[in-house]
């Protein structure tokens, strides 16, 4: 299998399966002398971890983070980038093969099964193999350096719709996100996609979501016009996420709704000598370029194919079957698409930083 690897000259190549010894990524391009620690990137693998709250699997992975080359140790125990690949590895701890015993040989309804058999001739039935959001890991590792490259870059991912609820954006508090198992930050919207929850956990089925992800210190100019755009990389990087099946930036598709006046972004002169924008309808990128706006980007993740559900079906000898998959799933794979979701949008932006330096040496 091809294609293991996204980025230009911040260059991310992940390994493993989701039942196999260890899952793991090689960072390249990483420049010599970026100095983090261990604990940052385990900050960011522990809000992705499984086995959280009721409203994820309860697989257990502590997620703890190794990393194998590319860095020295400083005397404070902080790591220094030497400029050569980084390797990092997560073993994996708590996989359970036997519970995809029954579908070894049949394709479950909304996964990828029958493609892959039909495309390769073999698939990993063991929960996916190499396409199961278990290697989304390895990504979160990998944005954790991403972050650290673009001199004050903050990016900031929240769950801002399950299924048909959305949050009141007039309730908008990015302190509240760690409040509740959702990322949300409203938190009266919170208390009711618990309860909705609740009811698609016991019905044995599941249920979409909606994250936003807002990138803020962005420098402008990062992208390029034709065939290196900063937001065509961005939706290619989220698109990339398991079960992801639409990405829009800024508006996206409801600026289909509105006029060329609305839908402008407007500009006057700040008192700093430099263009202030009176609106974000574009999402901080023009032409395929940062304007210096915050960067604002959406996904939609579909729900999760593997429910207690029997569905109609297929196996790989013809026969019509009826499946029900066992095993431990998220009732909302959205929940933890934030954390990704982050990664994916760091990595994009990193990965535009460097080429933007490296052709006109501006920072």
């Amino acid at each position: 299998m091809s294609h293991n690897s996204f980025g230009h000259l911040f260059r991310v190549t992940t390994f493993g399966e989701s039942h196999g010894v260890a899952i793991g990524c090689i960072v390249d391009g990483t420049p010599p002398g970026l100095r983090f620690r261990l604990e940052d990137i385990q900050a960011e693998l522990d809000l992705r971890r499984p086995g959280q709250s009721r409203y994820t699997t309860q697989r257990q992975e502590p997620d703890q983070v190794e990393v194998l080359s590319g860095v020295m140790q400083e005397a404070d125990g902080s790591l220094i980038a030497t400029g050569t690949p980084i390797a990092m590895e997560i073993r994996n701890v708590d996989q359970r093969s036997k519970d995809y015993s029954d579908i070894a040989r049949r394709y479950r309804p909304g996964h990828a099964d029958y493609a892959y058999d039909v495309k390769y001739g073999i698939r990993d039935y063991r929960g996916g193999g190499r396409s199961s959001a278990r290697e989304t890991a390895t990504r979160v590792a990998a944005g954790a350096i991403a972050r650290r490259i673009v001199p004050g870059l903050v990016v900031r991912g929240a769950l801002v719709q399950i299924g048909a609820r959305a949050v009141d954006r007039s309730r908008w508090d990015w302190a509240t996100l760690r409040d509740n198992p959702f990322f949300c930050p409203d938190p009266q919207t919170a208390a009711l996609w618990a309860q909705d929850l609740d009811a698609v956990r016991k019905a044995g089925s599941s249920i979409g979501a909606v994250i936003e992800v807002v990138a803020e210190g962005v420098p402008a100019g990062l992208g390029a016009p034709l065939y290196g755009k900063l937001d065509q990389d961005i939706a290619s990087n989220l698109m990339s996420i398991n079960a992801v099946k639409g990405v829009e930036i800024g508006e996206g598709f409801a600026a289909a709704t509105l006029s060329g006046e609305e839908n402008a972004d407007e500009m006057r002169m700040g008192p700093d000598g430099k263009p202030v924008f009176l609106s974000n309808h574009a999402g901080g990128i023009l032409g395929g370029i940062s304007t210096g706006q915050a960067i604002i980007a959406r996904f939609a993740v579909k729900p999760t194919s593997s429910i207690l559900t029997e569905r109609r079906s297929v196996d790989a000898d013809g026969q019509e079957v009826d499946v029900m998959t066992k095993g431990r799933h998220d009732p909302c794979v959205g929940i933890r698409a934030v954390p990704i979701g982050e990664a994916m949008v760091a990595c994009a932006i990193a990965d535009h930083y460097l080429r933007h330096r490296g052709q006109t040496g501006r920072g």
